[in-house]
């Protein structure tokens, strides 16, 4: 009997200790599950120490960049100005090197030589290509690789006042045509003699005649440091315009006069004050007027064929061949590209008047869709009656790394000139001439 009490006693102490090691077993496991996965986690959120160099053009970026290193403790980006960033490369040797490029100008021959390929950041699913303006994307891409992520763009806009809305029946574009014969029903002579009102003169802007080359299939691209256009093209858009002078206007000396005479205000006030009844500009010096001002306004897009030429200066976002910080440049790149930080960036331009000049995202419509057609009216309403289509867009060529000065050098004073009524005595320098006259200046 004695042994079985101490067998049982024996048995029971046994049970206590393993209840007991269970309960602290459990106990110490609860403990230490969090703390794993705590540690677990930290490992995982790496932190970069060096920041991620952008280069840009766009002087925007410095508030983006203070939005972003306030928004998260991973990584941080430093903002470098350069004026002329299409220009800087190849880099001089030993020279400090950026992780992005963001800017104007960057897709030329020589885009493959300094940038990398970012298609891994579509293919990794860090972005959606889906999100983007198709023909933009795609014209970021060299050889089917994506090289440049668009940023922003602008278009080519007609502005109007609102009272003479009623003398424009198309709802949301203008061709070329259009604006020269409901122009041209707009005038009025002083005296029979003299114009006291003007519908619109071709004279009057060059950045007009530039975006009507366009229209009209001249074909401007790149050609080794120079350039190319379709020659026959060029001849029938310069008669075009020299037709639409003298049918409409009479003479280049009367849209010249008109223009001395009248037109020496900002483009907004020439049609408010009614003595014309168009002025073109680019959607972000319009969209970027006082609302006041715009509210006193209406626009169209500038199209041909139902297609409207975006303006060259597309800006894209690009990634430094060399760069030594690509996965903190990817998170930056992931982030900017998110509609919600586009947003954010939006009304924090509100909230701290951070209202520089500017229009939009980097003083453009977003590459994004849904910012574009969804966001951008939030802050703009006029857009709320005409948002332009995305099947509607043309995206610009491929132009040389100075494209820039030379089209405000070359191209534009040429059409200007060439435009022009004939003048049997006037002689115009060609093309090719201009061309070897600039060459020889900045070669």
């Amino acid at each position: 009997m004695r042994r079985l009490r101490i067998s049982s006693r024996m048995k029971s102490k046994k049970k206590k200790k393993t209840r007991y090691f269970l309960q602290y077993s459990s106990f110490f496991i609860c403990l230490l599950i969090p703390l794993s996965l705590s540690l677990y986690v930290t490992s995982c959120k790496r932190v970069y120490k060096n920041p991620v160099v952008i280069w840009t053009d766009r002087a925007e970026f410095a508030s983006y960049a203070e939005l972003f290193n306030t928004s998260q403790e991973v990584c941080k980006v430093s903002i470098v100005y350069k004026k002329n960033l299409a220009r800087l490369f190849p880099l001089a040797k030993g020279e400090p090197f950026p992780d992005l490029l963001i800017g104007s100008w960057l897709k030329n021959s020589q885009t493959k030589k300094f940038t990398s390929s970012l298609d891994y950041m579509f293919s990794d699913l860090k972005l959606n290509r889906s999100i983007f303006y198709t023909q933009l994307l795609e014209s970021g891409q060299i050889n089917d690789a994506q090289y440049l992520i668009p940023v922003s763009f602008n278009l080519p806009t007609i502005v109007f006042s609102k009272e003479n809305a009623n003398l424009i029946s198309e709802n949301y574009l203008l061709s070329p045509d259009q604006i020269r014969d409901i122009a041209a029903e707009y005038n009025e002579k002083k005296d029979g003699r003299t114009y006291n009102k003007m519908g619109y003169g071709l004279n009057w802007n060059q950045d007009f005649l530039y975006e009507i080359a366009k229209l009209q299939n001249v074909d401007f691209k790149e050609q080794g440091r120079s350039f190319s256009w379709d020659d026959e093209a060029l001849k029938k858009t310069l008669a075009y315009m020299q037709d639409w002078t003298e049918t409409a206007n009479d003479s280049t000396n009367s849209e010249k006069d008109f223009a001395f005479k009248y037109l020496y205000t900002p483009f907004y006030q020439q049609v408010l004050q009614k003595r014309s009844l168009f002025a073109y500009t680019h959607s972000n010096h319009f969209l970027d007027l006082p609302v006041d001002k715009i509210e006193t306004l209406d626009f169209r897009w500038l199209q041909a064929n139902q297609k409207i030429p975006v303006i060259d200066d597309i800006v894209y976002l690009g990634m430094y061949r060399h760069s030594k910080n690509t996965d903190a440049a990817s998170i930056f790149i992931n982030w900017f590209f998110k509609e919600t930080t586009q947003k954010q960036i939006l009304e924090r331009q509100v909230k701290m008047n951070l209202k520089t000049s500017t229009f939009g995202i980097a003083d453009g419509f977003s590459s994004i869709k849904n910012v574009t057609e969804r966001v951008f009216p939030i802050f703009y309403p006029i857009l709320l009656k005409n948002l332009p289509s995305p099947e509607s867009l043309i995206a610009p060529n491929m132009y040389p790394p100075r494209w820039d000065a030379i089209r405000e050098t070359i191209i534009k004073p040429y059409l200007l000139e060439a435009s022009e009524s004939p003048e049997p005595e006037k002689k115009i320098l060609s093309l090719e001439e201009r061309i070897k006259d600039w060459t020889k200046q900045n070669y």
